[in-house]
């Protein structure tokens, strides 16, 4: 890896790190689980269009960590399990308690996120976006082209 290279790496995962502990003070000020909180935070996001499958593609967690929370979600009577066409594409709605306690809890974060996100410029804000896409994506790649040399000197 050359100079170049090796300090952008260290500053992306500095910026990352920092953010992921920006994310983590927030949630544990909400007084919330951390992955009760994601799914309220889900589910205000888009409240009519999430199943508990796919809250956990959504998420990018295993299914057993949103299903235990989930169930806790419901338990607390917070949000309702509707039965669905099949077993797992049950949809999730919040019930009033669950959109009060998200108003209370959560909704502060994504507005935070969306004045950070409005005290960039139109085309920062664009760029943004544009640039973690690219850089996902090329790793991505990069790490399938690495996997398939690794899997070839088996």
């Amino acid at each position: 890896m050359d100079d170049a290279s090796f300090r952008a790496l260290l500053a992306y995962n500095w910026e990352t790190k920092l953010l992921d502990d920006v994310y983590r003070s927030a949630v544990k000020k909400c007084g919330l689980p951390e992955c009760a909180f994601w799914i309220l935070y889900t589910l205000r996001m888009e409240p009519d269009s999430f199943t508990q499958a796919r809250i956990c593609e959504f998420l990018r967690e295993p299914k057993q960590t949103v299903n235990s929370a989930l169930k806790k979600l419901e338990a607390g009577g917070y949000l309702t399990l509707s039965p669905g066409a099949d077993q797992r594409s049950k949809p999730v709605r919040l019930t009033d308690s669950g959109l009060q306690l998200a108003h209370d809890r959560v909704d502060r974060i994504p507005e935070a996120e969306a004045e950070a996100l409005r005290r960039m410029t139109p085309e920062e804000c664009e760029r943004f976006i544009q640039l973690m896409a690219r850089f996902r994506t090329l790793f991505e790649a990069v790490l399938r082209e690495t996997d398939t040399s690794a899997e070839s000197k088996i």
